[in-house]
C-alpha cells in the first residue's frame, strides 16, 4: 500500500481540547475518513494568547494517509545529510577550542564524519565546573577558569536553556541540534513546542552524554587545556600552544571560545588575526513575581501546564536615541552571578526545566555601538570591564550585586529596604543607587523605558520590583570576521564560530554555527 504524506499548518484548537479532537481536526482539514489517516505527528505546537479569554493552540501536523489528497502541503525533508566523510583519520587532526554549544556541535559533526577531532577546554568537566560555580553563588569564591562562563557546556549551561532562534535556517540545521539533544536526554517535546527550553540541571546530563558520544566516535577531550597562543606562519595556522607549554600541531582550528574569553581575544589581536569591534548591550536584571506576568499574559488560564510560565518581549526607543529592550527573559527563574574575572560583578538569568521559581527576571538593556567606546578593536572589552568593576564597588566590594528598587531608581534615590519582591541573586544583593554603574545615557534611557513598559504590562514599573546590576555580557564585543568559506579573513585554517566570534546569540544558533564550521573544515580536509 502506498503511503501519502501531507503537512497541515495553522490548525487551531481550543487550549483545553480533548486528545481525540486533534485527530478529528486533522481528518477534517485533509478531507479524509478516520480509517484513511494511518498516523500523524505534531511537528510544531504554538499558542495564540492575543485574546486572553480564548487562548488557542496552533498546530503544524505531518500526516500519513492511505489515499492521495489535494489538501495540505508536501512534507519537507528535514533529515540532516553529512557534507563529507573522512577516508582516514587526518594528521594533524582538526582542533576545536571550546565546549559550549558551538564547540560541542562542531566536535560532534566532525566526529560523526570520521575526523576524530581534538577538543580543548580551558575549564573543567561540567560537574566539577558546577561545583565551582556554586562556590561563587554560595560562598562568594570565584575560580577564574571554572565558572558560569568557562568550562564544559559553556555559558549556556547556566541559563534558561532556550532552544529557539530567529536565524534563517533553510537546511533545517536547528532540527539537527534538537534531534541530537533528544538523543542525549532532552525531552522529546523540544522537537515540536514553539519555544522549547531545557534548563540547567537537564543540560548538565546532556552535555556529559554528548561528550561520551563524541569520544566513542574517536574524538578526544582535553580539560584544563587553556590555549595561550596560536602559531601562524604566512597566514596559515600551524599549531596551538597551551599555557602548559605544550605545542599541538594543527592546520584546521574551530575557534568556539564564547563571548567572555577576553584573554584569547587579546592574543588573537596580537597575532594579527582580523577582528572588528561590534555593537552589544548593557543594562540591569529586573525581577517581578512570576504570578504577575502569568496573570497579565494568560488571565484566567494562568497556571495551565501547557502554557507554563509566561514570558514577555519588550522594546522602547528612548528620546535620547537609545533602544531599550528586554533580553534573555527567564520565566520562573533566578538571577545569577556570571563574572569570570576577580573584582567584577556580572549578572545573567537562569531557569530550570520546571520554571517554577517565584520570580520572573529579564535583562533590561540598552544598545551601544563602537562609537560609545572609541579606541582599538578591544575597547569594548575595557568598556565592559569598567562597568563590571563599578558594580563590584557599588555592591560593597564583594561579589554581592548592587541592587535598587524600581521606584527608587525612577526617583533617583538609593534604596534601603526590599518590598514584596525579594531578589534571587546569590551571593546576595546590596541595596544602593545603581546610577554610577552604567553610563548616564543608559540610565536615562532605562528610566524612560520602565514607565513605557508599564503601559504594556501592568505592574512592570511597580515600586518594589528589583533591579540588579550589571548585565554586560549580552554578546561578544568583537567579531572575528570570516569569509564565505568560514575561515578568518586573513588566517587560513582558523574557523571563528559561535557567540565569541560574533556569529550567534544563544544555544540553538551557536549549535547551528558549530555545525557549519565543522562542515567547512570537513570540506577543506577532503578537497570538497
Amino acid at each position: 500500500m502506498a503511503i501519502h504524506r501531507k503537512r497541515i499548518t495553522g490548525l487551531r484548537l481550543p487550549l483545553t481540547h480533548e486528545p481525540a479532537a486533534l485527530r478529528a481536526a486533522v481528518c477534517a482539514a485533509l478531507g479524509v475518513a478516520d480509517a484513511q489517516l494511518l498516523a500523524f505527528n505534531v511537528f510544531r505546537r504554538a499558542f495564540d494568547a492575543r485574546k486572553k479569554s480564548d487562548i488557542t493552540l496552533v498546530y503544524t501536523i505531518d500526516a500519513e494517509l492511505s489515499v492521495p489528497v489535494a489538501h495540505g502541503e508536501p512534507v519537507p525533508d528535514v533529515a540532516y545529510s553529512f557534507v563529507a566523510r573522512a577516508k582516514a583519520r587526518p594528521a594533524p587532526r582538526p582542533v576545536v577550542i571550546g565546549t559550549g554549544p558551538c564547540g560541542i556541535f562542531a566536535a560532534l559533526v566532525l566526529a560523526q564524519m570520521g575526523f576524530a577531532p581534538l577538543i580543548l577546554e580551558r575549564g573543567k568537566l561540567v560537574r566539577q565546573r558546577t561545583k565551582d560555580t556554586w562556590g561563587l553563588w554560595r560562598r562568594g569564591v570565584l575560580n577564574p577558569e571554572s565558572n558560569v562562563q568557562f568550562g564544559e557546556g559553556g555559558a549556556g549551561t547556566f541559563s534558561d536553556g532556550k532552544l529557539y532562534s530567529q536565524i534563517k535556517d533553510p537546511r533545517h540545521l536547528g532540527r539537527k541540534v534538537l534531534t541530537e539533544f533528544v538523543k542525549a536526554g532532552a525531552p522529546e517535546e523540544i522537537l515540536y513546542i514553539a519555544k522549547p527550553h531545557i534548563g540547567t540541571f537537564r543540560l548538565v546530563g546532556m552535555v556529559e552524554a554528548m561528550r561520551a558520544n563524541i569520544e566513542a566516535l574517536g574524538g578526544e577531550y582535553r580539560f584544563g587545556a587553556k590555549v595561550a597562543d596560536i602559531e601562524i606562519t604566512e597566514g596559515q595556522v600551524r599549531a596551538v600552544l597551551l599555557e602548559s607549554g605544550e605545542r599541538i600541531e594543527a592546520s584546521h582550528v574551530v575557534l568556539a571560545i564564547g563571548h567572555s574569553a577576553r584573554d584569547t581575544f587579546a592574543m588573537l589581536h596580537r597575532r594579527g588575526v582580523f577582528m572588528e569591534a561590534k555593537p552589544f548591550s548593557v543594562g540591569f536584571r529586573i525581577e517581578h513575581p512570576q504570578s504577575m506576568i502569568d496573570q497579565h499574559r494568560f488571565d484566567a488560564f494562568a497556571g495551565n501546564p501547557i502554557l507554563g510560565a509566561a514570558d514577555y518581549k519588550l522594546v522602547h526607543h528612548a528620546g535620547n536615541g537609545r533602544s531599550v529592550y528586554s533580553f534573555c527573559m527567564c520565566p520562573g527563574g533566578t538571577v545569577v552571578a556570571a563574572t569570570s574575572e576577580p573584582g567584577r560583578v556580572v549578572t545573567n538569568g537562569m531557569s530550570q526545566y520546571s520554571r517554577n521559581e517565584r520570580n520572573a527576571n529579564a535583562g533590561i538593556v540598552v544598545g551601544i555601538t563602537p562609537a560609545d567606546y572609541p579606541g582599538d578593536v578591544l575597547a569594548g572589552v575595557e568598556f565592559q570591564r569598567r562597568w563590571e568593576s563599578a558594580a563590584y564597588v557599588a555592591g560593597g566590594g564583594t561579589y554581592a550585586a548592587p541592587g535598587q528598587l524600581v521606584g527608587d531608581f525612577l526617583a533617583g534615590r538609593a534604596s534601603t529596604a526590599f518590598g514584596e519582591v525579594l531578589p534571587s541573586y546569590k551571593p546576595g544583593v546590596h541595596l544602593t543607587d545603581l546610577a554610577p554603574t552604567l553610563p548616564d545615557y543608559a540610565i536615562a534611557a532605562i528610566r524612560e523605558a520602565l514607565p513605557a513598559f508599564e503601559r504594556q504590562i501592568r505592574g512592570f514599573s511597580r515600586p518594589d520590583a528589583v533591579l540588579t546590576g550589571v548585565e554586560t555580557r549580552t554578546s561578544s564585543p568583537v567579531r572575528i570576521t570570516r569569509g564565505q568559506d568560514f575561515c578568518s579573513l586573513n588566517t587560513r585554517g582558523l574557523y571563528p564560530a559561535g557567540e565569541g566570534a560574533g556569529y550567534a546569540g544563544g544555544i540553538l544558533s551557536a549549535g547551528v554555527d558549530g555545525i557549519k564550521a565543522a562542515e567547512a573544515v570537513a570540506l577543506s580536509l577532503t578537497g570538497g
